[in-house]
């Protein structure tokens, strides 16, 4: 059997370009503001940055004054957030791992899981392992913000196929296909760029907020609010993320 698709070096490093583009790496700094504010999140804290692939919100944290650990699995992107780090002498932890493995015992003041980085497995019995890793890595009374695509606002704006020019050249076409009761999107990416052309299908688990809240509920998590945008928008018929912030037990540490 091949590789699952979030295993495969070369789907990361051909899609850099697209999932990191100058638009989305501009606005970082904003969407730090946004986590320090939902999180209480201020210097000095210990930061878990889950699935953080070249670093963009890890350096802009570390810029800021946190102690700031990154795990991903892709060896690519850790070594291209290392060399950033270096050229602008940030001091950060990074790591190669899975996410469901253990991320440590009361390590953590708050943790980070951003930009649909979650629900890639095929059981979901993986994505409870992850979370219960995440409440166990949090001291008590840490912080969870997971920023995810919702299940309510794919039926909203739900398109088969759809295009996205690329900002240095070339396109992503996409097609997609919902399956497993509206609990699965698979999509079926081509990049075209340079006159060649690169295809991928992957698949992630999709979350309705209930089933997200009921998910981190499962494993101690409380109290849990949900939101529709970083800005900490209502959860309605207009949102255009699925966010969510979730409490460890326990008082919170200074």
């Amino acid at each position: 059997m091949p590789d699952p698709w979030y295993e495969d070096d070369a789907f990361w490093l051909a899609m850099t370009t697209a999932l990191f583009d100058p638009d989305r790496l501009a606005g970082t700094p904003d969407e730090v503001d946004a986590i320090m504010a939902l999180t209480g999140l201020v210097p000095g804290m210990a930061v878990l940055d889950l699935c953080c692939g070249p670093g963009r919100h890890s350096l802009e944290l570390a810029r800021r004054g946190m102690e700031v650990t990154g795990v991903d699995r892709t060896r690519a992107y850790l070594r291209r957030a290392q060399r950033r780090a270096d050229r602008q002498g940030l001091e950060l932890e990074l790591l190669q791992q899975d996410m469901r493995e253990p991320l440590g015992h009361q390590r953590f003041d708050v943790a980070i899981n951003m930009f649909t980085s979650f629900g890639y497995f095929d059981a979901p019995s993986d994505d409870l392992r992850v979370v219960a890793n995440l409440k166990l890595a949090l001291k008590p009374g840490g912080v969870l913000l997971m920023d995810t695509v919702g299940k309510e606002y794919v039926a909203r704006s739900w398109k088969n196929r759809d295009w996205t020019e690329l900002p240095e050249g070339g396109f992503l076409l996409q097609e997609s296909k919902l399956s497993q009761g509206w609990s699965w999107i698979e999509n079926r990416w081509i990049l075209i760029h340079d006159g060649e052309t690169e295809e991928f299908t992957i698949g992630h688990r999709l979350y309705a907020a209930s089933e997200l809240v009921a998910l981190l509920e499962s494993v101690g998590f409380g109290p849990v609010q949900v939101f529709g945008s970083l800005d900490g928008d209502p959860y309605d018929e207009e949102c255009q993320r699925l966010v969510v912030v979730a409490f460890a037990p326990g008082d919170r540490r200074c």
